[in-house]
């Protein structure tokens, strides 16, 4: 969840290396059929688990020129979690894990982006969950800019990677038993607003 806003704010960082025509900044909006946040958290050292968000939200403004002034700004709807077992998805959504009667979104903010290369970047922001604002940082690379084949509009690619500690925004549940490391895998596709 954390992840997937995480993933949004470094699609923006992973832009520097993005060859645009445009000196401008250009806003583009997380297309959700073609953006994925997965989570990774180990079960009882047995295996370790995969699931996602299904409804990630937000908006990438990059500025080719500098992308330090670029940001990133994503929500999560956190009653989409989704681990392909809906009686263990019910206990996620419980006050347990994201007790999302109460918190039904987790947001992101980016604060800072750094280039590390020519396609690559970190990006720092703030993730709230369950009512509690952490700073993250992911390693963001881009992958691709341009007019998609498929969708036929200007569409930017990210892929975004991180950890975060669970326990840190309060999420205690099964501690050490179910991983408090999780780990965050995000591909984006976003589209010019």
């Amino acid at each position: 969840m954390k992840k997937t806003l995480f993933a949004a704010a470094l699609f923006a960082s992973a832009a520097f290396g993005a060859a645009s025509a445009s000196a401008a900044p250009v806003t583009y909006k997380l297309d959700p059929a073609h953006t994925s946040v997965v989570f990774i958290v180990n079960h009882v050292g047995f295996s370790n688990l995969f699931g996602r968000f299904d409804k990630p939200a937000g908006e990438v403004t990059f500025d080719k020129d500098a992308p330090e002034k670029s940001s990133v700004t994503v929500a999560i709807d956190t009653a989409s979690v989704d681990t392909n077992h809906e009686k263990r998805d019910q206990h996620l959504r419980s006050p347990d894990f994201f007790n999302t009667k109460e918190f039904p979104q987790m947001t992101f903010k980016s604060s800072k982006i750094e280039k590390t290369g020519d396609n690559t970047g970190k990006l720092h922001g703030d993730l709230t969950l369950l009512g509690v604002s952490k700073p993250v940082v992911l390693d963001v690379t881009f992958n691709n800019q341009g007019v998609s084949p498929a969708s036929k509009q200007e569409t930017a690619g990210f892929s975004a990677r991180g950890t975060i500690k669970r326990s840190d925004f309060g999420m205690k549940y099964g501690v050490p038993a179910i991983g408090d490391d999780i780990q965050i895998l995000i591909e984006v596709e976003a589209v010019k607003s």
